[in-house]
C-alpha cells in the first residue's frame, strides 16, 4: 500500500485579511469614501480629480502623459477624459506640431473646479491619515512610495 504523508501543518496559515493587497484595498476604500463625503462635487471621482489636478500642474498634455502622471492605464485615462470632456472640464485639441496627436487641456470651468476642490482634496488626505501620528504619517508615505516605485 502506498500511504501518502499529509503535508506538514503551516504554523502561519494564509489569512487574506492580513495580506498587503487586502489592507491596501481597505485603506483605499476608506480614502474613496472620505473623498466622496468631503470633495463637495458629487459627480467628481477621486481619479477624475487626479487627472484634472495633473492637467492643471502639467498644462496641455497628451493622454499618455496624464496616465503616467496619475498611474492610470491608457484605456482608463481615455474614459476618464471622455467623461470630463462631457462635463466641459477639459477639451481635446489637435497638436499643432503633429496632427496625429491630441492634447488635453483644462477649460476655464475645469481650472475653476480644481482651484475650488483642491483645499477639500488636501483635507481628504488629512482625514485619510487622521488615525496616524506625525511619525506614522511620514513612514506610511515613505513606505507607499517605496512599494509603488518601478
Amino acid at each position: 500500500m502506498n500511504y501518502m504523508k499529509p503535508p506538514p501543518e503551516d504554523p502561519t496559515p494564509y489569512e487574506v485579511s492580513e495580506q498587503i493587497g487586502h489592507l491596501l484595498r481597505k485603506a483605499y476604500q476608506r480614502h474613496l469614501a472620505i473623498f466622496s463625503q468631503t470633495i463637495g462635487d458629487p459627480q467628481l471621482t477621486a481619479v477624475q480629480f487626479a487627472v484634472l489636478s495633473a492637467s492643471m500642474r502639467m498644462g496641455p498634455s497628451s493622454m499618455s502623459d496624464l496616465g503616467k502622471a496619475t498611474a492610470i492605464d491608457a484605456a482608463t485615462v481615455r474614459g476618464i477624459i471622455e467623461r470630463l470632456k462631457g462635463r466641459d472640464l477639459i477639451e481635446l485639441k489637435t497638436n499643432p506640431t503633429d496632427r496625429r496627436k491630441t492634447t488635453v487641456e483644462l477649460t476655464d470651468a475645469g481650472r475653476q473646479l480644481v482651484e475650488q476642490t483642491t483645499p477639500a482634496a488636501q483635507r481628504v488626505s488629512e482625514l485619510t491619515m487622521s488615525d496616524l501620528n506625525e511619525v506614522e504619517r511620514v513612514a506610511a508615505l515613505m513606505l507607499l512610495r517605496k512599494l509603488g516605485a518601478t
